[in-house]
């Protein structure tokens, strides 16, 4: 993984169910909320991401959908278009991605860099 190009948001999050078109901004800001909840083994975060606003719950079970794995979580949400659900996984692949750069973060002391 680059330190200059993030994963494209597809690599780190595969929405399962959107009851709202999804955006790329908000699909990363749920990323951070649902990893820090993994990390943390925690069972729910708040989300304030522009418009949107509401819970992510970490479901604590795994899915696998054809070759995607990973833990799920569900964010309920507040939107300018009205209340909405958001149900995804965070891929195994995302989650090897987002250690890896966390190793390399830690040998070389750099600051965290954030995806967006």
């Amino acid at each position: 993984m680059s330190a200059e190009v993030p994963p494209p948001a597809w690599v780190l999050i595969s929405v399962l169910f959107s009851s709202f078109p999804l955006e790329q901004g908000l699909a990363l800001a749920l990323h951070r909320v649902a990893l820090d909840l993994y990390d943390r083994k925690d069972q729910a975060g708040a989300i304030d991401h522009e418009l949107a606003h509401g819970t992510v719950k970490n479901l604590n079970s795994n899915a696998v959908v054809g070759s995607i794995t990973g833990p799920t979580f569900e964010a309920e949400l507040e939107t300018e278009r009205g209340k909405g659900l958001v149900r995804f996984i965070l891929t195994r692949q995302g989650l090897e991605l987002m250690s890896q750069a966390e190793d390399v973060r830690r040998a070389t002391g750099a600051a965290p860099r954030y995806l967006n």
